[in-house]
């Protein structure tokens, strides 16, 4: 049964309208929201926990910074993903996507992920002792262009508009390289595992993180060094 996820701005709106009032600490509900999606995608563009890690703090902190301009032409989600991916696309290299034209099966916008086949919600997850090394060899293996199409929409569930969105591709070069990788990756990975096993982002790490993000976010509280920032 694929898992259904909850419309992705029950209640971020409000929590955004209260944090733009004032009510900073309320950021960190934002932090733990999005925390394990954002670790997928760090990890998925090559970096270690720990450059990961300062990349979700650096997104999440540009984020409150630049809230106000957020406006809700998409969802939050994927105004959040663009900041990550723009955040770790740069980081790593400075070539632009290319476009490609290749044969391709059918994948629909109602297409479930194939690898959301937990029952569970995520929330209720509860990650394993250690990271399915093997299997995160292997996505890494991926050419990065497929890898972040899988990474958004089969273990970040993201629809194929969302991440077109937040590539900046076409939806077509979304169905494109999702199928390239399904190729690559589909038999291995669907007879073990599901896709919350891989690059989990275990709680302990998202309370350390959430404490960075907000201590950063009380220091913006102060106008001189807010203005620095702008």
């Amino acid at each position: 049964m694929p898992l259904v996820e909850k419309p992705d701005n029950t209640g971020i709106e409000d929590v955004i309208d209260c944090i733009l009032k004032g009510e900073s600490s309320l950021y960190e509900t934002i932090v733990r929201r999005y925390d394990k999606y954002l670790y997928k995608i760090g990890r998925s563009y090559g970096f270690d926990h720990q450059a990961t890690e300062d990349l979700m703090q650096e997104c999440f902190v540009n984020a409150y910074i630049h809230l106000k301009d957020f406006e809700k032409r998409s969802t939050f989600k994927t105004w959040l993903t663009r900041i990550m991916v723009h955040q770790c696309y740069h980081k790593k290299h400075q070539s632009k996507y290319k476009n490609e034209t290749y044969e391709i099966d059918e994948v629909y916008e109602d297409t479930p992920p194939a690898f959301f086949s937990s029952q569970k919600e995520p929330d209720e997850f509860v990650s394993n002792n250690e990271l399915k090394y093997n299997l995160e060899e292997a996505l890494l293996h991926i050419p990065e262009d497929y890898r972040m199409v899988f990474t958004l929409r089969e273990l970040n569930g993201m629809s194929i508009h969302d991440t077109a969105e937040a590539l900046s591709i076409s939806e077509n070069n979304v169905k494109v390289r999702l199928n390239r990788a399904h190729t690559m990756l589909r038999h291995e990975i669907e007879k073990t595992y599901t896709s919350e096993e891989i690059f989990e982002f275990n709680l302990i790490y998202c309370d350390a993180l959430v404490a960075r993000v907000m201590s950063t976010i009380h220091a913006l509280e102060n106008p001189h060094i807010r203005d620095q920032l702008l």
